[in-house]
């Protein structure tokens, strides 16, 4: 359990397969106020994956260019002639951070929640809390800080947030929400967008008034993740929802919940006519599932990884996060490398499902005690992999599987 009135589920239940419909296509673009989506699709903000490391690694992983394949590469930095008219990944969205602690904070403990480079631009920083004053100063910060836009979470269910009446416990205050809404669309220039749920259950579904309230009140758009906060994650995402929203608001509108596949993205346009689609859980399951999208929508089709696709990726993100720590100063060296093999182990669960005797290196990486010895178990147990020639395990239900640690289902999506 993850609180008193939800169970927090380690997958998707019973999730939905699509075909690729024919009226429909994930749009070129959306625009936020001057901000420019393009495509239209957003990463999900993640408690404890959307940091600037897995953002930038998206951003590469999605390179997609109509006239060639592209890769992910052995170099760590993200090619500078990457834009978004080439990334499947449009806008990337930051984990969400307490506007509390980001007011109280100095600047150079700021700096280590708000880093971010230019190379993740467009990119949101989400801001959860409940008090109106300190919502807008933090929005303040984030705007002095460089992000293109700011949103607001009304969407995390977790038991520790909801008790101090943020994120979902939201929900049942409206007038607050329109407090919050009127104190940072006061305080900023930049775009200010929202996230939130349907409501707080089935007796009390909000989700068209907080609409009808955010378009009211100078939001510039809009995500719906479609489950209630009483579900969690549990069952599946309602879309009639979603097209609900987009039908009462003229504000963009993003869809938000149970998008594992290409297929999946398309059907929900299809479904519920929103203007871009969130991906949260597949993206670090699939990193490559923004570029297939991207190649879905040209072509009708996309390619899947190979062996040696999987490996350059582990590998990449892996140094990325080691090279990252080692550029960080406000730690001591010792944690930020602890920190950093911490998280090799966190990503090896989601990277290797598709990978033929993925819990084989798995376990090797979990033994692991270096960033060094996690690097040569991966070089190692693919070096056998491609020596025989395996064939990666093209299975749906893989991703469908992946647990994922409950703190970032509590605030991912």
């Amino acid at each position: 359990m993850a609180g008193k009135g939800f169970t927090v589920k380690k997958g998707w239940d019973e999730p939905r397969e699509h075909a690729m419909p024919a009226e429909a296509r994930v749009p070129a673009e959306m625009r936020l106020g001057p901000v420019v989506v393009a495509p239209a699709t957003v990463l999900a903000p993640m408690a404890g994956v959307t940091d600037t490391v897995f953002r930038r690694f998206i951003r590469h992983a999605s390179l997609f260019r109509r006239d060639q394949r592209s890769e992910i590469e052995d170099q760590v930095c993200v090619d500078s002639v990457v834009t978004n008219a080439q990334s499947g990944c449009g806008l990337l969205m930051t984990e969400f951070t307490s506007a509390d602690g980001l007011a109280r904070m100095g600047e150079s403990k700021r700096q280590r929640y708000l880093t971010f480079y230019d190379d993740e631009h467009p990119i949101g920083a989400q801001l959860f809390g409940a008090n109106p004053e300190t919502l807008a100063e933090a929005a303040r910060i984030v705007e002095e800080t460089g992000f293109d836009l700011v949103d607001l979470n009304l969407g995390c269910p977790a038991k520790r947030v909801v008790g101090s009446n943020g994120g979902s416990g939201l929900l049942r205050d409206l007038p607050r929400i329109g407090e919050i809404f009127r104190a940072v669309r006061n305080a900023v220039t930049i775009p200010f967008t929202v996230k939130f749920r349907l409501g707080w259950n089935d007796a009390d579904i909000v989700c068209l008034d907080l609409a009808r309230m955010a378009e009211a009140e100078g939001l510039n758009g809009l995500a719906l993740h479609a489950r209630t906060r009483e579900q969690g994650y549990s069952g599946q995402a309602r879309w009639e929802w979603i097209a609900r929203v987009k039908q009462t608001v003229g504000i963009p509108v993003i869809g938000n919940g149970d998008i594992r596949t290409p297929e999946d993205a398309a059907a929900m346009v299809a479904e519920t006519g929103c203007d871009a689609v969130m991906i949260g859980r597949a993206a670090p399951a699939n990193p490559w599932i923004f570029r297939q999208i991207a190649q879905y929508t040209a072509t009708g089709s996309y390619e899947r990884p190979t062996v040696d696709d999987r490996y350059r990726m582990i590998r990449a993100y892996f140094q990325m996060l080691l090279d990252e720590a080692e550029a960080t100063k406000d730690l001591p060296r010792a944690a930020r490398l602890g920190e950093t093999v911490g998280k090799m182990k966190q990503f090896a669960t989601w990277f290797t499902h598709g990978v033929a005797g993925g819990a084989k290196l798995r376990g090797a990486i979990y033994q692991a005690r270096s960033g060094a010895e996690v690097l040569a178990q991966v070089d190692a147990f693919f070096a056998a992999q491609l020596a025989n020639g395996a064939e990666p395990d093209d299975a749906p239900e893989d991703a469908a599987a992946t647990e994922f640690p409950e703190e970032m289902l509590e605030c991912g999506s």
